[in-house]
């Protein structure tokens, strides 16, 4: 199972991660400087759901913006007999 949302198809994008020093001007410094930059992904939240496709039950990543939205069709559980 790849790490992408199943019906939007939203998957990890690639950023930088920047490590600063000094002090703000508004605080009395000079000012902060970035002193590094490295690469890092920004992962979307993927949450395992049990969805109904073409009449059966499977379990896919998809992502909480999918869920909210109502995209994502839940299957019907069927009631247990009474006896």
């Amino acid at each position: 199972m790849s790490k992408k949302c199943f019906f939007c198809g939203k998957k990890s994008s690639t950023g930088n991660s920047i490590q600063m020093r000094g002090l703000a001007k508004k605080k009395g410094g000079i000012g902060k400087k970035i002193t590094s930059t490295t690469k890092r992904l920004f992962k979307p939240n993927l949450q395992p759901v049990k969805v109904e496709i073409k009449g059966k039950t499977v379990k896919v990543l998809a992502c909480t913006k999918c869920i909210k939205k109502g995209i994502v069709k839940k299957p019907a559980f069927a009631k247990a007999p009474k006896n």
